[in-house]
């Protein structure tokens, strides 16, 4: 069992994902029809024998609060352990003030009480599979203060702009943690994953919160590098963040490549998620599916191409659906071509002809809104 306090991030303020993020936290973003994003951090948590979980909300987060309400869909044992959801006061005076400092520090005492000796931290928007019990032995046997998870990219001039990097030295000891700006084609982009002592982690709140009301946990690390030993630890295997509109759109696509899926779906490592009982998924005469990923529940009649579909979604008669990601219940009319679309719940594109958008920035239909 790995000794240690599981804590799940919110989103930081500075990404935003256009049009998903008005209606939930980024967390409870769909992807790949049957999940949430948050499943993967969860699950990572839970195959590694983490018991006790915390996960922070800050808006919107009725939909997060009904996909976590039953843990055991999570493998976690309601006797020994606990999925808390909290949740910070959200300041309306200015949203600088709103960071994960400020989340944490507003349920410390809930922290302190908790019995383990370590704190696993990992954000809610960022997709990956990682053993965070053998992450945490590597960390304790290197007698570093603080690990931090990062991905080796070579494509930071397009990709992961305003998430944060790595500076690290030949021993992987961390110089700095900076923005990616794009200026780069090779970055360490940092994975918002920490490893360190209970003890440690609440001295940082703290101590940030002395510092300056509007300090992250990223931010008084970084001030901090000259009194700690913090190292970076590669991460190897399939990464992607959610966080803008279009790496959302980007990672649910990817993952139709049998190669990148297989990177990041292990049947020893399984992704665990709360399940919906409904009749398998009915293709009709007519109906033609190429490299696509389609949930239980659905009707389809039309052409669906290199695209994902959610539960229940229905696909009328002559459609053409072509790389596109189909929220759960969300309705196709008959003849409808759509490309490059996202269509989130519920919404209905029935009464247009043709939805058509470039691939580098793709459309989004609202929720329970009719085209």
């Amino acid at each position: 069992m790995c000794d240690a306090l599981g804590i799940i991030t919110s989103s930081a303020n500075h990404l935003h994902v256009e049009g998903m993020q008005d209606y939930r936290p980024m967390g409870a973003f769909s992807f790949l029809g049957r999940y949430r994003i948050i499943d993967f951090p969860l699950s990572n948590m839970s195959n590694s024998g983490i018991e006790n979980i915390q996960v922070y909300a800050r808006e919107n987060p009725r939909s997060l609060t009904e996909h976590l309400s039953n843990a055991s869909s999570y493998n976690i044992n309601s006797k020994r352990g606990k999925l808390q959801l909290l949740f910070a006061d959200k300041n309306k005076a200015n949203e600088i003030y709103n960071t994960d400092v400020e989340a944490f520090n507003q349920n410390l005492n809930i922290i302190e009480r908790a019995r383990q000796e370590y704190v696993v931290l990992a954000p809610s928007y960022m997709v990956y599979a990682q053993d965070f019990d053998a992450l945490l032995s590597q960390h304790i046997a290197s007698g570093a203060d603080i690990t931090l998870l990062y991905q080796h990219v070579n494509d930071a001039r397009e990709k992961y702009l305003n998430l944060a990097y790595l500076n690290l030295n030949r021993q992987k000891g961390v110089e700095s943690i900076a923005t990616n700006r794009g200026t780069a084609k090779e970055r360490n982009i940092f994975m918002d994953t920490y490893i360190m002592k209970k003890a440690l982690f609440v001295d940082l709140i703290k101590k940030a919160m002395k510092v300056s009301s509007v300090f992250t946990l990223s931010r008084i690390i970084n001030e901090s590098l000259a009194d700690l030993d913090v190292r970076g630890v590669a991460h190897r295997g399939y990464f992607a963040a959610a966080s803008d509109f279009k790496s959302y759109f980007d990672a649910n696509l990817d993952l139709l490549d049998f190669d990148q899926a297989s990177a990041l779906f292990d049947p020893n490592w399984p992704i665990y998620t709360v399940t919906t009982d409904s009749c398998p998924t009915q293709y009709f005469e007519g109906a033609s599916i190429r490299r696509s990923m389609v949930a239980n529940g659905s009707l389809i009649e039309g052409t669906v191409e290199n695209s994902v579909l959610g539960r229940g979604v229905q696909i009328g008669k002559g459609a053409v659906i072509k790389n596109c990601v189909i929220l759960a219940y969300a309705q196709i009319g008959d003849g409808v071509h759509l490309e490059n679309q996202v269509v989130d719940k519920w919404a209905k594109v029935i009464h247009v002809d043709n939805l058509i958008s470039d691939p580098e920035d793709p459309g989004y239909v609202k929720r329970e809104d009719v085209l």
